[in-house]
């Protein structure tokens, strides 16, 4: 994948934050590997077993799950996000979603952090709702599917990562 289609603006000192839930999303970032795997990187994800697992060696902020409809864990999530975020000021953050992602999007908007947001390639009649979240929040959102452009008019079609 082009790196300019990943990367909006001008590179930024400071690692690639890499947001997500377990299961298919991560498994989107993970299909990056070739564009983040020589680059200062850290992720947030559970740490779930299988995220654990798929991450071994590499360095983890667990985040706080469920988050679908669960107030409690997006405050405690927004809370790690803002300690990340000024802690590390990373030169971007990516995230293919779930819920994780919205607070890390908002916050990083306000500070200036470049965001970039991959829609899941098995939506591709609606958008996500994380998708709609984090829009107004994404400096470059990334498609798979031509049929995705007709709800993400903005978006870069990259086609399949899986």
């Amino acid at each position: 994948m082009d790196e300019a289609v990943i990367e909006p603006g001008q590179r930024r000192s400071g690692p690639v934050l890499l947001v997500s839930t377990q299961g298919g999303h991560l498994t989107h970032l993970l299909a990056l590997r070739p564009w983040w795997e020589g680059r200062d990187r850290l992720w947030v994800c559970p740490a779930t077993p299988d995220v654990v697992d798929r991450l071994d060696g590499e360095r983890l902020r667990p985040s706080y799950h469920p988050t679908t409809r669960n107030v409690p864990n997006l405050l405690r999530n927004a809370v790690l996000a803002l300690r990340v975020l000024v802690r590390e000021r990373p030169a971007i953050v990516v995230s293919a979603g779930a819920g994780v992602a919205v607070p890390f999007f908002v916050l990083a908007w306000l500070m200036r952090i470049p965001t970039v947001f991959i829609e899941v390639y098995d939506r591709v009649d609606t958008p996500t709702m994380t998708g709609r979240l984090c829009g107004p929040f994404t400096t470059r959102r990334l498609v798979q599917w031509e049929s995705q452009l007709a709800f993400y008019p903005d978006a870069h079609l990259v086609g399949p990562l899986l």
